[in-house]
């Protein structure tokens, strides 16, 4: 199916109710009314799964705080990060020709704070933080980072920085995979951000929606076909990647093939 503007959608779903046709959401209270719930099926499709198309790379945000080297903020339109395998650092030393970026592992915070604590304080390679929390953390000063944590899902804190290189962490010297949250619009000729296979669940899950808020009666065609493309969405959602896997159940596996496991990816 076509990608379609809000427009072309709320035409479809008010004449499926068999309501006054409008040339603008903004013609009709009811027109209005159907945008509304067209916008919140929407973020509804998107908090459900992490969509292929919404997933970027992009770097964390610095903050240039040299009472806090290791802190670093998650871009504010990101709704997560893969964080088994996307966080890199530009390793450089000053006497590398090089760029090098490699990973940084994610630790739990019990697991982060377990390193970190068990850092001697008094060496001069150990640098003692507060986080905004107020409670204390003892980095190293005299490497790059290789662990990194959140305690509040928003500030990120990693475990050392290289102070002979840099005063603090650098966001020119970060990578992130992460998946952006996108905006939505109540304006005519606004498209949503969704791969063009996934309108027709969009409009029939609003479609259904619609009926039962506004109508206040079931739509059981609108409703079947919803759950349809759900289904259909829920095997199919990326191009550069194809296919899905199924769980093998201890099936042995061909001879030759290697299976593709990021979390033993070499750098």
């Amino acid at each position: 199916m076509a990608k379609l503007t809000i427009l072309d959608m709320v035409q479809d779903i008010l004449n499926s109710m068999d309501s006054d046709e409008v040339n603008s959401i903004n013609d009709t209270v009811e027109a209005l009314q159907v945008a509304q719930i067209i916008k919140t099926t929407f973020f509804e499709f998107i908090s459900n799964r992490n969509w292929p198309h919404l997933k970027s790379l992009m770097q964390f945000t610095g903050l240039g705080d040299i009472t806090h080297p290791t802190h670093m903020r998650l871009p504010v339109d990101v709704k997560e990060v893969d964080a088994l395998v996307s966080v890199r650092y530009n390793k450089r030393k000053n006497t590398d020709t090089k760029d090098k970026y490699q990973r940084v592992h994610y630790r739990t915070i019990e697991s982060f704070l377990r390193v970190t604590n068990g850092r001697d304080s008094s060496r001069v390679t150990i640098q003692t933080v507060s986080d905004f929390g107020g409670a204390t953390i003892f980095i190293r000063n005299d490497k790059h980072p290789e662990w990194w944590t959140s305690f509040d899902d928003e500030n990120i804190v990693f475990d050392s920085f290289d102070s002979s290189i840099d005063t603090t962490l650098q966001q020119s010297k970060t990578q992130l995979i992460g998946f952006r949250e996108p905006s939505f619009s109540l304006v005519d000729s606004f498209i949503p951000d969704l791969p063009s296979e996934a309108f027709s669940a969009l409009l029939a899950d609003a479609k259904s929606t619609a009926f039962l808020e506004i109508k206040q009666v079931a739509n059981e065609k609108a409703e079947a076909k919803a759950q349809s493309q759900k289904r259909f969405l829920s095997r199919k959602g990326w191009r550069a990647r194809g296919g899905f896997s199924l769980p093998d159940y201890g099936r042995r596996r061909s001879a030759g093939v290697r299976h593709h496991n990021p979390l033993f990816e070499k750098d």
